[in-house]
C-alpha cells in the first residue's frame, strides 16, 4: 500500500524527535475511515522491542510553549493539556508537533461532540443519556472559568481556544493522553496513540525506561489518569493543581523514554493492538467514539430513584422512606456519582448486593422490620458479612445456614425472596422503558442492517443500547433462575 502524504510527514517527524519505530510494523492509512492503524510485517515475539519514544517527543503541559501561561493558571490534568493542544495547534507549522497533528483527526467521533438532536435519538435511555450533559455543561464551565482569561495572554487567533475548539481538543485528550509519569503528567504520546484496542487480546505494553542504569524496574504507563469507570469521567481536571514544588531536579527519578514492548504474539501481517483498559460499551463509546460487540465488561445502572419510585408504587412513601433509613443506618449504601447514587447489574444480569439488601428490607413485615429497629447498634458494629448474616436470620429465612458462607456473594440466594424477584423484574422493566417504544428485536435488526463506517454514530449506539437491553433480559432470567419456590423459602 502507497504510504500517504501525511505519513511520510509523520515517519519524518519521528526520526527528527528520535522516536524509533521498528521495520517490523507498518502505520497503515486506511481512507475508508480516515485513521491509522498499525499492522505487523512479520511474526512479532512476546519481548520484542518495537519502538522507543522520548518523553521529549510527548506533548504535555511541560514540554508545550504555552506552559508558563498553563502553570501559572494553575491547570493540569486533563484540561491544562486540552490547553497544550489547541495552543500547539494554533502555532501551525511552527509548532514542534505540527506533523504529528496531521495523523490525528480534528477531533473524535464521540458524544461529547455529537449534536443535541443526536444525542436524543441515539442515547436515550442508555448510560450516556445524562453523563454527556453534564459533561457538556461541566466543560462549558471550565472554558468560561479557566480557559477565556487565558485567551488574551496568547499572541495567537482568539478562535484557536473557542469553546468549539475546547471540544475538539478534549475528545483528543480524552481518547488517546496517557498518564506518563509524575514529572511530565498527562500527555500525548506520538506513534503510541494510533494503536487501537482490543479488549483482553492486546499485543504491546508500554513501560518507561531511565536515563541511567537501576536496579528498579521500569513503570508502566497508563491509558488514563481518570477512573474507567463510566461515572467518574466527567472531565473536571481543573480541580487538580500543578504541584509547583517539582523542579526539573526531579527529572532524573524519572523515565527519559517509553519503550513499546510485544506481550503477545502476532503473526505477521495482523493488526497490532494496545488496550485502553478493562471497560464496557458505555465507556468506550464515551471517552473514546466506539463499541465492542458481546463486551464482557458491559454493564447496566438502576438508580436509587427508579427503585423508590417503584417501592412507593408497592407501600406508602413513610413505608419507603423508614426502610431506606434502616438500609443506610446498617451502613449499606450504592455507587455514587455527579451527585447520583445506583445499583449495577453486571454483564451476566447479576444485581449488584446492595440493591439485593435493600428490597429485601423493603419487604420485611412490620413485626420483623421494629425488631432491626431495636439491633441496629450491635449490628452496625460488625462487618458486612455479619451484618448480613444477621439480617437474614432475623428476617426469618427458614433455609439460611452458616455454613459455607465466606463472602457477601454467598448470601444472594437468601436474600433473593419472592418478593424481591418480582421487584427485580420489574425494576428491569422500568429501567428498559427508558429506551422508548421499540423493541429489543428492533434495536437488533437496524444494528445488523447498519454500516459501523458509513454510519458510525448509529451503529455504536445500537451495539450499547443492544448490549444494555440483553443484560435486564439476563437479570430477568437471573431473578427466575436464581430465585426461590414458594415451598421452599418463606415469603415475606
Amino acid at each position: 500500500m502507497t504510504m500517504t502524504r501525511r505519513l511520510r510527514s509523520f515517519h519524518r517527524w519521528m526520526r527528527s524527535n528520535g522516536v524509533e519505530c521498528s521495520d517490523a510494523l507498518s502505520l497503515i492509512d486506511d481512507p475508508s475511515t480516515k485513521s491509522i492503524s498499525v499492522f505487523s510485517l512479520c511474526d512479532l515475539h512476546e519481548g520484542d522491542l518495537v519502538a522507543t519514544i522520548p518523553k521529549s517527543a510527548c506533548l504535555t503541559i511541560r514540554t508545550c510553549g504555552a506552559r508558563e501561561a498553563i502553570e501559572a493558571a494553575g491547570l493540569a490534568g486533563s484540561l491544562g493539556l486540552a490547553v497544550a493542544v489547541m495552543y500547539e495547534r494554533a502555532l501551525g507549522p511552527a509548532s514542534q508537533w505540527h506533523d504529528y497533528f496531521g495523523v490525528l483527526p480534528e477531533r473524535e467521533c464521540v458524544p461529547l461532540v455529537w449534536s443535541d438532536e443526536e444525542l436524543a435519538t441515539l442515547l436515550a435511555g442508555t448510560e450516556l443519556d445524562k453523563i454527556i450533559k453534564q459533561d457538556k455543561q461541566f466543560m462549558s464551565e471550565d472554558w468560561k472559568e479557566c480557559i477565556e482569561p487565558l485567551i488574551g495572554s496568547f499572541d495567537l487567533d482568539p478562535d484557536s481556544f473557542s469553546l468549539d475548539n475546547y471540544f475538539s481538543a478534549k475528545t483528543l485528550v480524552s481518547s488517546r493522553a496517557f498518564q506518563i509519569d509524575k514529572y511530565y503528567g498527562y500527555g500525548m504520546v506520538p506513534l503510541a496513540d494510533l494503536f487501537n484496542h482490543k479488549t483482553g487480546a492486546e499485543h504491546v505494553h508500554f513501560t518507561s525506561v531511565s536515563q541511567t542504569e537501576s536496579d528498579d524496574e521500569g513503570d508502566d504507563v497508563n491509558n488514563d489518569d481518570e477512573d474507567d469507570q463510566i461515572s467518574d469521567s466527567s472531565g473536571d481536571e481543573q480541580s487538580s493543581v500543578i504541584d509547583q514544588s517539582t523542579s526539573s531536579s526531579a527529572q532524573g527519578d524519572n523515565p527519559a523514554a517509553l519503550e513499546m514492548i510485544i506481550i503477545r504474539d502476532a503473526n505477521a501481517g495482523s493488526e497490532v493492538f494496545n488496550t485502553y483498559g478493562s471497560m464496557g460499551n458505555a465507556a468506550l463509546l464515551h471517552r473514546y467514539g466506539f463499541t465492542e460487540p458481546d463486551n464482557p465488561f458491559d454493564i447496566v445502572n438502576i438508580e436509587l430513584t427508579v427503585v423508590l419510585k417503584y417501592c412507593t408504587s408497592q407501600f406508602s412513601r413513610r413505608h419507603t422512606r423508614s426502610r431506606l433509613a434502616l438500609w443506610r443506618n446498617l451502613n449499606f449504601s450504592g455507587c455514587s456519582s455527579q451527585n447520583s447514587e445506583y445499583f449495577e447489574v453486571s454483564c451476566d444480569g447479576e444485581p449488584q448486593f446492595e440493591l439485593l439488601t435493600l428490597l429485601y428490607i423493603i419487604y420485611l413485615n412490620e413485626k420483623t422490620f421494629d425488631k432491626l429497629g431495636t439491633m441496629i447498634e450491635s449490628l452496625v458494629t460488625e462487618d458486612e458479612l455479619c451484618c448480613t448474616v444477621n439480617l437474614i436470620e432475623v428476617g426469618g429465612n427458614c433455609s439460611f445456614k452458616k455454613d459455607g458462607i465466606q463472602n457477601v456473594n454467598d448470601l444472594n440466594k437468601f436474600l433473593l425472596t419472592e418478593s424481591v424477584c418480582k421487584a427485580l423484574v420489574k425494576l428491569a422493566d422500568l429501567r428498559e422503558n427508558l429506551y422508548g417504544s421499540l423493541s429489543l428485536k428492533d434495536d437488533e435488526r437496524k444494528m445488523m442492517e447498519c454500516s459501523s463506517v458509513k454510519e458510525r454514530k448509529l451503529y455504536h449506539s445500537l451495539v450499547l443500547r443492544v448490549s444494555e437491553r440483553r443484560i435486564l433480559g439476563r437479570l430477568r432470567d437471573y431473578a427466575s433462575n436464581v430465585g426461590p419456590r414458594s415451598k421452599k423459602r418463606k415469603i415475606l
